[in-house]
């Protein structure tokens, strides 16, 4: 805390000290400045920038297409794929594609969603409901928050052992 000074001062006190005056608030009156290693400072910003986005989850649209006509067998496979989707902290897509005059009964659509609705409704809920967009019905699926918190758990556990791994890794090419 140096207290109000001119510019100038602040600069040459900057300088004598290889460091570098950084306008904090510009807003302020009058403006608050920082001496400090502008470089070191982005650096470090940019590392925790990096850290983050390593702890961060990235959740991905999968989109599962059927047929008004699938099968049961078909459908239970389709199933199991959104299962699958949903355990890993996805979100899931169903769409069924209407071809030619099958766009005139859009109910069969509808039971197999409801279908897939009921068979993952344990791990999963339903963030858009049915609905016709030109020849296709589509619903969205999400996992529930106790799925999303588990993944989240699984990727700081990767992302903390990898840290780790890391470090014993340096250690031992060190000793070398």
């Amino acid at each position: 805390m140096l207290g109000v000074m001119p510019t100038q001062d602040a600069l040459r006190l900057a300088k004598e000290k290889d460091l570098d005056l950084v306008e904090v608030n510009p807003k302020g009156v009058p403006p608050v400045c920082k001496i400090m290693d502008f470089g070191k400072f982005k650096y470090e910003e940019k590392k925790r920038e990096n850290d983050a986005k390593k702890r961060q989850i990235q959740v991905e649209l999968k989109e599962i297409k059927l047929r008004p006509k699938t099968d049961d067998h078909d459908m239970d496979v389709k199933v199991k794929h959104a299962r699958r989707f949903l355990e890993e902290g996805n979100k899931v897509k169903i769409t069924v594609r209407f071809r030619g005059r099958e766009i005139t009964h859009p109910e069969t659509a509808e039971r197999q969603l409801i279908h897939i609705m009921d068979a993952v409704k344990d791990i999963g809920i339903i963030e858009q409901s049915p609905r016709m967009e030109a020849k296709t019905m589509t619903i969205l699926l999400s996992p529930k928050p106790e799925i999303r918190a588990r993944v989240a758990a699984q990727v700081a556990a990767a992302a903390k052992k990898a840290g780790t791994d890391g470090a014993r890794a340096d250690d031992s090419s060190a000793a070398t």
